[in-house]
C-alpha cells in the first residue's frame, strides 16, 4: 500500500495526526490508508496476539470509529483532498501493524502519543516504536501547545 498511512487510535492526538496526514496526502496527490488497531493481549507462550470471537465486533465499531473522523476531516478540507482514502481495521498489536505496513509506504504518519495513561509521556510507546522500527519516514505530529 503506497502512498500515506496514518494510524488512529481515537485520541486527540491521533485526530492531528489524521488531519495532517490528509493535508499532506492532498498535497502530494497520494493515496491515504487510516489504520486502526484493537489493540489484544500477547500470549505468554508465543508472544502471537490473542483475540477472541468478540473482537470482531470491537474492530467492526473502532471502524465505523474511524470511518466517521475521516468524513470529519474531509469535510474540514473542502475540495482538497487525497487522492483516495481507505480505512482499515485490525486486532493485533498497534506498533506491529504500523511498521509491517511502513514497509510498502512513502509516509508513516503517528500522534506523538496515543490515550494511554501516561498523560506526561511526550512520545508515547507506539509512536517511539514505529519511529524506531519503520521502514520508511515517519512523521509524528505533535500535541498542540
Amino acid at each position: 500500500m503506497s502512498g500515506v498511512i496514518v494510524g488512529i487510535d481515537g485520541s486527540h492526538h491521533s485526530s492531528r495526526a489524521l488531519d495532517w496526514a490528509m493535508s499532506e496526502a492532498a498535497l502530494r496527490n497520494a493515496e491515504l490508508t487510516v489504520i486502526t488497531v484493537h489493540s489484544v493481549p500477547a500470549s505468554p507462550w508465543s508472544g502471537r496476539p490473542v483475540t477472541f470471537p468478540s473482537d470482531a465486533d470491537t474492530v467492526d465499531e473502532i471502524r465505523k470509529s474511524a470511518q466517521e473522523a475521516v468524513n470529519k476531516a474531509a469535510e474540514a478540507l473542502g475540495d482538497h483532498q487525497p487522492k483516495s482514502i481507505q480505512v482499515l481495521a485490525a486486532n493485533g498489536f498497534p506498533a506491529k501493524i504500523l511498521v509491517d505496513t511502513s514497509a510498502s509506504a512513502d509516509l508513516l504518519v503517528v500522534g506523538s502519543r496515543g490515550g494511554g495513561g501516561f498523560g506526561t509521556l511526550v512520545l508515547g510507546s507506539v509512536a517511539s516504536q514505529v519511529v524506531h522500527h519503520a521502514k520508511c519516514p515517519v512523521v509524528v505530529v505533535p500535541a498542540d501547545r
